[in-house]
């Protein structure tokens, strides 16, 4: 079961349904970050959301997801673009414990008080940021209300995390996904609203029947009997991140030659780690020397 985006279009009624399975990069994140199962659990949901927002947006574009929380897990910060990338950390991965299935599941990882923002890039080197308070304290509820109250567009999101036998212990990210529909703007809302019921009510049921087949079967499975269904994009999606040691370079250079001399005086050295992938980078003196000479600093 590779991880994977589909994007498709129920003629019929303009109603665009995205699907994104994100098992193994959830994985390969909470590896990464070393993140125990309560933040690598939200961890998963950020960067699933991210998946889907990603495959809203037109071009060479990305988009970012913060949640601000003054709970223990304190927030996350997750991107994705429209080439299935997508890359997050927690503001506190060792989170281990949440609350029993319900309304309050996620009260004790995210407190009583917080916000999602979305950044997205237009394309044409300006930004468009919104934001929303948290209200039902559950992740994918709240990302609803942004796309209602921000973006002023009818959404219904399911997010799912099930499951499966391991190695003497199950795998709490063994099948991990998620589900958006929007109406088009001639769209049929009646049809919007009750195809948002069917998916959410037969989600976790159909996950676990169908997501080892992939991703077309999954949504034909979703939505049984749709002959409407044109799917408009599909592509893997990974985690990984945009980070490279000439990019740390390039940032240590906007500092300017005071705070590089500084640096040089009190450390001899530069070392950055990167949020998103953990890598370090040790940047020696003679190097950071070389690039002020040739910057004329």
């Amino acid at each position: 079961m590779a991880d994977e985006l589909i994007s498709g279009l129920l003629k019929d009624v303009d109603v665009r349904v995205v699907l994104a399975l994100t098992s193994e990069l959830s994985r390969q994140a909470r590896a990464t970050h070393k993140s125990l199962p309560a933040s690598a659990a939200l961890l998963s949901q950020g960067l699933t959301a991210a998946a889907l927002m990603g495959a809203l947006q037109k071009g060479e574009t990305r988009i970012n997801i913060q949640l601000e929380c003054d709970g223990p897990l304190r927030g996350f910060f997750v991107d994705g673009d429209t080439a299935g990338v997508v890359r997050g950390y927690t503001k506190n991965p060792l989170v281990a414990h949440m609350g029993a299935e319900g309304g309050y599941r996620w009260r004790p990882v995210l407190g009583n008080k917080g916000f999602i923002s979305v950044l997205r890039d237009t394309g044409s080197g300006e930004y468009y940021r919104s934001s929303v308070e948290l209200e039902r304290f559950d992740f994918a509820e709240d990302l609803e209300r942004y796309f209602g109250l921000s973006d002023q567009v009818a959404t219904q999101l399911t997010l799912a995390q099930l499951p499966t036998p391991g190695n003497g212990a199950p795998e709490p990210l063994g099948i991990v996904a998620g589900v958006l529909l929007q109406p088009l703007p001639n769209g049929d809302r009646e049809a919007f609203q009750a195809l948002g019921a069917q998916v959410k009510a037969r989600f976790h049921e159909v996950l676990q029947a169908h997501a080892a087949e992939g991703g077309s079967a999954l949504l034909k499975a979703l939505l049984p009997g749709r002959t409407d269904l044109e799917v408009m994009s599909r592509y893997p999606l990974r985690f990984t991140c945009t980070c490279s040691r000439e990019r740390v370079k390039t940032a240590l250079m906007a500092m300017g030659r005071e705070e590089l001399t500084d640096l040089l005086e009190k450390e001899g050295k530069a070392e950055v780690t990167c949020q998103f992938c953990t890598t370090h980078y040790v940047i020696p003196s003679e190097e950071i020397r070389e690039l002020m000479k040739e910057a004329g600093q």
